[in-house]
C-alpha cells in the first residue's frame, strides 16, 4: 500500500511507498539453488578476473615431452596440454578473462542505455515513445547472428573491444521493451499518481518510485542478457568469425580450435572439453539464478 504525508514544518510533501526489496532478498536467500549458483558464478568471475594477474603467461608454452598430454594433478596441468603442448589450464584461464569482460561490459553497457531508453518511452509516452519503440522494431527484425557476422567481417581483426561494442549496439533492445512495459504500468500506479499530483518533478518521480520499483524487472533482465552474450561471443569465435586466437584467447575460440585440431591433429578431448565445461557451468549457473531472482522478486499472489 501507498500513502500520502505531509510535512507542515518544512513546507514540503512528500510521498512515501514500502518496497518489497527486503522480502525479495529473503525469498532469494532461502532458494538454495540460486543461492549455490550464484556463489559458484561468482567464484568463476572472480578467477576469471584475477588468474591472469597471477598466472605467467609463460607457463602457457610447455616443452614438447608434454604434447597432446592428458590432464593430471601435477604443476599447472590440472586441464592437459594440446598437441604443441601448450597449457591448456592457463590458456582457458586467459581465455574466462577475456569472454567475461566481454560478457559483463557488454551486459552493463547495454543494460544501461535500454534503461535509459526504456525509462523515457514508458514514462513519456507520445511521440519519443513511438519513436524510441519503431527504432527497436526497426534493428530488432534482423536477426542477431546474421547482424553480427556482417559486423564482425567488416570490422577484421576483431579484438574483444570491438565484440563488446558490437554486442552492445543491439542487445539493448530486448532490455529497453521490457523496461518501458515496466515503466509505463508503473506509472499508473496510485503511489506514482499521488507524486504528480503533489507536484513531485520528473526526476523525483524517476529515482524515488519508478526505478526502484522497475529494479527487479531490469535485474532479471540484465541476468538473461549475460547469458545471451556469452553465448553470442561463444558462437561466432567458436566459428572463426569473432576473436581469433591469434589475437587472444577466448572460450569459444579456444572450444572450436581444439575441437577441429581433435580430428586435425589427435588431440584429445580435454583440448575442447573443459573450455566448453567452463562456459557450460557459466550458463547453467546463470540461468538458475536469474530463476530464482525472478520467483524472489514475483509477489506470491502470482505464482
Amino acid at each position: 500500500m501507498s500513502g500520502v504525508s505531509q510535512t507542515a514544518s518544512a513546507g514540503e510533501l512528500t510521498v512515501e511507498r514500502r518496497s518489497a526489496t527486503p522480502s525479495a532478498r529473503r525469498r532469494l536467500t532461502r532458494q538454495p539453488v540460486a543461492m549455490i549458483s550464484g556463489f559458484i558464478l561468482l567464484a568463476i568471475f572472480v578467477v576469471g578476473a584475477l588468474g591472469p594477474h597471477f598466472v605467467s603467461p609463460a607457463l602457457v608454452h610447455l616443452t614438447d615431452e608434454w604434447r597432446n598430454h592428458p590432464p593430471t594433478i601435477t604443476g599447472w596441468n590440472l586441464f592437459g596440454t594440446d598437441a604443441i603442448g601448450e597449457n591448456l589450464l592457463v590458456r582457458t584461464l586467459y581465455g574466462l578473462h577475456a569472454s567475461e569482460i566481454t560478457a559483463l561490459a557488454a551486459t552493463a553497457m547495454a543494460t544501461v542505455i535500454g534503461v535509459a531508453l526504456g525509462s523515457i518511452a514508458g514514462y513519456r509516452g507520445g511521440w519519443l515513445d513511438v519513436a524510441i519503440m519503431r527504432v527497436t522494431d526497426l534493428l530488432g527484425v534482423f536477426p542477431l547472428i546474421v547482424v553480427f557476422l556482417a559486423v564482425y567481417t567488416y570490422f577484421t581483426p576483431v579484438t574483444a573491444w570491438k565484440a563488446t561494442f558490437a554486442l552492445t549496439a543491439f542487445l539493448w533492445i530486448p532490455v529497453a521493451r521490457v523496461v518501458r512495459a515496466e515503466i509505463a504500468s508503473i506509472r499508473e500506479r496510485e503511489f506514482v499518481q499521488a507524486a504528480l499530483s503533489l507536484g513531485a518533478s520528473d526526476r523525483r518521480i524517476f529515482v524515488r518510485h519508478l526505478l526502484p520499483t522497475a529494479s527487479g524487472t531490469v535485474i532479471i533482465a540484465a541476468t538473461a542478457l549475460l547469458a545471451q552474450v556469452f553465448v553470442l561471443e561463444a558462437t561466432l569465435d567458436f566459428f572463426r568469425l569473432g576473436v581469433s586466437t591469434a589475437t587472444q584467447n577466448t572460450l569459444g575460440n579456444l572450444i572450436g580450435e581444439n575441437q577441429a585440431n581433435v580430428f586435425e591433429l589427435g588431440q584429445g578431448w580435454w583440448s575442447w572439453g573443459f573450455p566448453a565445461g567452463v562456459l557450460l557451468v557459466i550458463l547453467v549457473c546463470t540461468n538458475l539464478l536469474g530463476d530464482g531472482i525472478a520467483e524472489a522478486i514475483r509477489p506470491p499472489r502470482q505464482r
